[in-house]
């Protein structure tokens, strides 16, 4: 007689990347067999806005801070008369260690979560501001500005990114255009604030009221509420019952007693008892009491042991593991994108006022600043585009397409303007179509899922961060060589146009496989 057969289920194999149905939502405490999904009343709405407004603030505190980081490299050269060039270093070390730290910063997020992250980023960005006040040289300034302070921002704007993605299922891409809206206004708000502190108390005073300004990073980090709250093992009033009180030992040890002593209460002599009791009862109170101080100790240092070892093993498998991003053509793609596409952005803003005065048009762009148009279209690009990108009828995927392709072409067309009004139409241009940064975060999300944008994220700014570094100087040396700034715009857009044919490859690929499963179909039938 044979038994009873034994059905084998096949094992699933594990899935790298979660899709949209995935975000957004978190189980009930029910057994595993019996879990349902559960919309999160939080989404798209409620504490999500304040997330917007958080890390709008973040933006300003932050980018605005590094936008406007000229007038302070006015202060540097006067102060310690060394060449643009090493002086310039100060502010481009901060900018792109904030981006080139990314990376790293996904293991602080996986082991401490956004909040900690981002509260210890504003701490750390405050310290090195205010270091940087006391500064006896520029090399000083390297270490606490470059890379105290810039390691800092970088601890704190990534959490502000992420968490905005984590809270937007619905309108992702307006979510991140209204907050990263932040660097515009920043640039504006922190460009007056340091020139009026610098006139008023000198260069020196101004980075320490800098510096406590940047301490409302901190507050912006514990608007950072988690989205998944742990609910399990907490009883209605929050405590959690496996670690019973402190009183608990002396009501067990004594309850026998104690409650005799009520029952005679009335009687002679229940005074001297209690009092008898009460002396017994101190030093082992005290001693108990030790002993739990002891105990929570210990149970502090294992979490704390066992969530950082959680949070390396998850970082490192991101990146090296099995569940390795790399492992992922698209995002590969995007990668060298992001090398070549930042630099693109910044490269117009250093060199428009030279173009200014090589065409005679100083007295027109003073009354309204090339540069200007850029900032002020880029606010309303980003937050257009983002409204564009989340029409259900339109992928997010095309917009940031098209304003790649449209920022590409308005650099290769802005050396042959001569004219202010045709430089103003250009600006514009390139203005708004770099604001499909704001979608960055939108489509990375779409290539890895939520629960790794955190560490997909810190590797694209990590490459803007590379970008940003280089670009400006490889700009600069272009023109050292040909005397003239037309080839490095040209030569720029070039290397932008290869990322951008990067991020085309893989789509070309399924076009193709898709035509040819198609073709096979039908000469099947």
């Amino acid at each position: 007689m044979q038994g009873p057969q034994t059905r084998i289920e096949p094992r699933k194999s594990w899935k790298m990347y979660t899709s949209h149905e995935d975000i957004g939502y978190d189980f009930e405490d029910v057994p595993k067999d019996k879990k349902t999904l559960k919309s999160h009343p939080n989404i798209d709405g409620g504490w999500a806005w304040m997330m917007v407004l958080s890390s709008f603030f973040v933006h300003i505190l932050i980018m605005g801070s590094q936008m406007a980081l000229g007038v302070l490299n006015v202060e540097w050269l006067e102060e310690f008369h060394q060449s643009r060039g090493l002086t310039a270093w100060v502010s481009s070390l901060s900018m792109g260690i904030t981006l080139i730290v990314g990376p790293f910063i996904g293991l602080f997020i996986n082991t401490c979560g956004c909040r900690g992250t981002a509260i210890i980023g504003g701490l750390v960005n405050s310290l090195g501001w205010v270091l940087s006040a006391y500064a006896a040289n520029v090399h000083y300034l390297f270490i606490t500005f470059g890379v105290t302070a810039g390691f800092g921002s970088g601890m704190a704007y990534l959490p502000a990114v992420v968490m905005v993605g984590r809270y937007f299922q619905k309108r992702r891409a307006l979510a991140q255009g209204l907050s990263t809206t932040g660097t515009g206004f920043g640039t504006f708000l922190m460009t007056v604030l340091l020139k009026y502190l610098c006139a008023e108390y000198g260069w020196r005073n101004a980075m320490f009221i800098q510096g406590a300004v940047s301490l409302n990073l901190c507050v912006c980090g514990a608007l950072m509420r988690p989205l998944s709250p742990g609910k399990e093992g907490k009883d209605p009033a929050g405590r959690d019952p496996q670690v019973p009180p402190a009183h608990s030992t002396e009501s067990v040890k004594s309850s026998g007693q104690l409650g005799k002593a009520d029952e005679k209460e009335g009687s002679p002599g229940c005074e001297e008892t209690l009092g008898d009791l009460a002396d017994q009862a101190c030093p082992e109170e005290a001693g108990h009491r030790k002993n739990m101080c002891a105990f929570q100790i210990l149970k502090m240092v294992s979490q704390l042991t066992l969530r950082v070892r959680k949070g390396f093993q998850e970082w490192y498998s991101g990146y090296f593991g099995a569940a390795s991003l790399f492992t992922n053509r698209v995002f590969v793609a995007f990668i060298f994108w992001a090398l070549f596409a930042y630099s693109s952005f910044v490269i117009p803003f250093i060199h428009l006022p030279e173009i200014v005065n090589l065409y005679n048009l100083s007295e027109q762009n003073d009354v309204f600043p090339l540069t200007s148009i850029i900032a002020i279209v880029h606010i309303f690009g980003k937050v257009i585009l983002g409204i564009v990108a989340d029409l259900p009828c339109i992928s997010v995927w095309n917009v940031f397409l098209m304003a790649n392709f449209t920022l590409v072409l308005s650099i290769f067309l802005l050396p042959l303007m001569h004219t202010y009004a045709s430089l103003a139409v250009i600006c514009a241009l390139i203005g708004f179509s770099s604001g499909y940064f704001s979608l960055m975060p939108v489509v990375t999300e779409d290539l890895v899922g939520i629960e790794h944008l955190a560490n997909a994220y810190g590797i694209i700014i990590c490459a803007n961060g590379i970008s940003a570094l280089l670009g400006p100087p490889f700009a600069g040396w272009i023109y050292d060589i040909t005397q003239k700034y037309d080839f490095s715009f040209y030569i720029c857009g070039l290397l932008y146009l290869v990322g951008i044919l990067f991020l085309l490859i893989q789509p070309c690929i399924q076009i193709i496989e898709q035509s040819r499963k198609k073709c096979m179909g039908g000469t099947q039938v």
